[in-house]
């Protein structure tokens, strides 16, 4: 039986992410058993996830996944080459898994994995410093920098977010010199940021975008049944849709009463972005105000989201730990607990199924729990009913089982 992961975000799940379950299975074999990777309460655009992490890991495992484990919160909202490694390093530590399977734009793992050779070369860092200087953001750097190297053709695949996510996690497998195969489904439907109601598959971002308007209706629609299902209960009982606006006074408190020293921390290419950021957050008066004035032509938005988000998180990336620790376990069902069994004997790391777990664990895992504890309740200051938002939720919340 082939086991494959998939490194997910699944914000909210929808058709297309279905539509990926299938492909595997069609490719890989009917039998094959599915690990899913799942950024929990917050997602690598450094936002709040529209739902928890336990429905929507439980979402995924009724819609056809076996197994979810949670992306820690240092690596989910990080860079997508640290978000890539993040994921890599789970897949590989569960010691099962023999395909890494994600969608992308050009279908062809043979020539993602082409362009993250080109990008691992030593080459690569004296170009992209040249192209730095011309005053252009990173991204576009490193994209001039690629076509010095590969055709055209090849080096455009970076202005796309799914190639370019592909090519990360192409990356990740190439530095750990991993034997699991990236396997990669030519994505159908809208595209990443697609806002196309007609599209047969439609975006995350569209269906975000029907909640934040109140159309829940055309976003239920959008969903599978049982991501529809799980939204609803959690809409019921007062903990969905989650936005960053929802607490948005508390972010901006916490902008407000961080020293431009704290800042400074946050600011991971020491480029004096942070100043910048320190600047906007003296006077602005909603967070998307911050990052509008704060950005440049040089600064991509998702950078500056992702520091905004780390403030009021309290995470500096300095202290973000270099591997990751332990296996938490968010959903399984029956196939699921197979391979939790399995795991007991080929995983590289703990495995917690319960959180009292962790305190059995070394200091590093056990203040990466804390972190996460602390993330969590920050997340709740956001549901819609504040009464829903009671503290300590990550010490109570174990594996659903389905």
């Amino acid at each position: 039986m082939q086991i494959a992961g998939i490194i997910i975000e699944y914000n909210p799940m929808h058709l297309g992410h279905v539509y990926l379950l299938e492909q595997v299975r069609a490719r890989l074999g009917a039998d094959t058993a599915i690990i899913g990777i799942m950024s929990g309460n917050f997602v690598q655009r450094g936002d709040f996830a529209v739902v928890r992490k336990h429905a929507r890991a439980e979402a995924a495992v009724r819609s056809g996944m076996d197994l979810v484990l949670e992306l820690p919160l240092p690596w989910a909202v990080a860079s997508a080459e640290r978000f890539a490694d993040g994921g890599v390093q789970v897949l590989e530590k569960t010691g099962l898994v023999t395909d890494l399977a994600f969608g992308s734009e050009c279908g062809n793992e043979m020539i993602l994995r082409k362009a993250a050779e080109a990008l691992l070369s030593p080459e690569l860092d004296e170009l992209v410093r040249r192209e730095l200087t011309k005053g252009d953001s990173f991204a576009a750097a490193r994209q001039r920098a690629l076509a010095a190297m590969l055709p055209p053709e090849e080096a455009s695949l970076l202005e796309t977010p799914n190639n370019t996510l592909g090519i990360e996690y192409c990356k990740a497998l190439l530095r750990r010199g991993s034997a699991i195969r990236p396997m990669t489904v030519k994505r159908k439907g809208a595209a990443y940021h697609g806002a196309e109601l007609a599209e047969e598959l439609p975006s995350a971002t569209l269906v975000r975008s029907l909640l934040r308007e109140g159309k829940r209706g055309l976003a239920l629609e959008r969903m599978p049944e049982a991501m529809a299902r799980v939204y609803e209960r959690e809409e019921a009982a007062g903990r969905a849709p989650v936005f960053r606006e929802n607490c948005e006074r508390a972010v901006l408190a916490r902008l407000r009463t961080i020293t431009e020293a704290d800042f400074a921390a946050l600011d991971e290419g020491r480029e004096g972005l942070y100043h910048r950021l320190y600047e906007a957050s003296r006077a602005a008066v909603s967070v998307a105000e911050v990052l509008e004035n704060a950005k440049t032509k040089r600064y991509a938005y998702a950078r500056l989201s992702r520091m905004t988000l780390w403030a009021y998180l309290g995470l500096t990336p300095a202290g973000f730990p270099a591997e990751v620790p332990y296996l938490r376990v968010l959903a399984a069902n029956g196939t699921g607990r197979a391979l939790l069994a399995r795991m007991r004997e080929t995983a590289a790391v703990p495995i917690l199924t319960k959180p009292a777990d962790v305190r059995q664990l070394g200091s590093e895992a056990q203040a990466l729990f804390a972190l996460e504890a602390h993330a969590t309740d920050l997340y709740a200051l956001a549901y819609p009913h504040l009464s829903a938002a009671g503290g300590g939720g990550e010490w109570r919340d174990g594996p659903v089982i389905v």
